[in-house]
């Protein structure tokens, strides 16, 4: 099973949202199905076959997630980020700002779903690696 010290050294590879691909297939090589981002204090849980999971501590300082979702803005947002226009506390600085209260990339179905507080799809998008 994957290990939280693995995972990290993946993710230290990743410098913007260009480089999630790569880091997608790191993940798939170590195991992981999925993986739940919090934006709020960046914990992320991983989870793999036969229920088993791990999670990282909180990353950064709270980050305020706004009541409302703003889903037009919060996709100008991530089309920069997936450009490589702003890194990882950026992008979730701006998810907080639009209402995105979490993530979930899904690597067996290829899909990253961003919820809001109330645990509503907001965006469903395909990965794309």
């Amino acid at each position: 099973m994957f290990t939280i010290e693995q995972i990290k050294e993946a993710h230290s590879k990743v410098k913007s949202g260009a480089d999630f691909p790569n880091y997608i297939q790191n993940l798939i090589i170590l195991g992981v199905k999925g993986y739940d981002t919090y934006v709020n204090d960046g914990k992320v849980q991983y989870f793999g076959v036969n229920n088993y999971s791990v999670a990282s501590d909180e990353k950064y300082d709270e980050i305020k997630i706004a009541t409302s979702a703003n889903k037009e803005r919060f996709i100008e947002f991530l089309v920069m980020h997936q450009d490589g226009q702003t890194d990882y506390i950026t992008f979730c600085n701006h998810s907080g700002q639009c209402g995105i209260s979490r993530w979930r990339v899904d690597i067996i179905e290829m899909t990253c779903t961003y919820y809001d507080q109330s645990d509503s799809e907001i965006l469903i998008e395909k990965i794309s690696i």
